[in-house]
């Protein structure tokens, strides 16, 4: 591990908290100008992009769940996973902080929040990570996402979830991606839900991976 795999994941996360939570605030604040389905599209496609342009410096994990899921499929040094856990969030909280100071007016800055029970968002964040984590080991090389094929995939798959679950629990699967705005406005009254069901299901999908490799 090299600093140069911490910085990359710092701008990874930041490039996908920047976007991403941008997309939602500016879609506030025009009247709906984005959409559902811009967002949705802005995630995956940030994710495509960086991808494309870090996958071979640090990986391109970009989410506290993915870096534990690789852990957990023994594919990363445990050494690994707290500088890079540290790195996603650092970047994340520089994209909500730099959110803040543009559009210093709105409230939650993109931060995930259920819009029902909150067992029913827990149980979506938990599925929705389970398959992108599951997508990611099948379509990664070692403990790294890379790579024509795993640019497309994962971004596919990011942006797939977020249409559909979006509007239910913020089809966030990502740790980082929902501290960040949280902390940032002070909306953490539901902010467990999205960083134990992301490591739920990163966790789960190592299992069935390795069923399935195994079979």
């Amino acid at each position: 591990m090299k600093r140069r795999d911490l910085l990359a994941e710092a701008v990874g996360t930041f490039a996908l908290v920047f976007a991403g939570t941008g997309a939602i605030v500016i879609n506030d604040i025009t009247g709906g100008a984005v959409s559902h389905i811009g967002i949705s599209l802005t995630f995956g496609l940030v994710i495509l992009a960086m991808i494309y342009a870090l996958g071979d410096i640090s990986g391109a994990h970009f989410n506290p769940a993915v870096t534990i899921g690789f852990w957990a499929a023994r594919r990363i040094e445990r050494s690994a996973v707290l500088p890079y856990i540290l790195s996603q969030c650092a970047g994340a909280l520089l994209a909500s902080l730099l959110l803040r100071l543009l559009f210093p007016a709105h409230e939650s800055l993109g931060a995930t929040q259920p819009a029902g029970p909150a067992l029913q968002s827990f149980v979506l964040e938990s599925v929705l990570t389970f398959l992108l984590m599951l997508v990611i080991l099948q379509v990664s090389t070692g403990g790294k996402e890379k790579g024509i094929t795993a640019g497309m995939a994962v971004g596919a798959v990011i942006a797939l979830e977020a249409l559909f679950a979006g509007p239910i629990s913020g089809a966030s699967m990502n740790p980082a991606r929902s501290l960040a705005p949280a902390l940032v406005s002070l909306h953490l009254a539901h902010l467990w839900i999205y960083i134990l069901a992301p490591l739920t299901g990163a966790v789960g999908a190592v299992f069935v991976a390795r069923s399935l490799q195994s079979s």
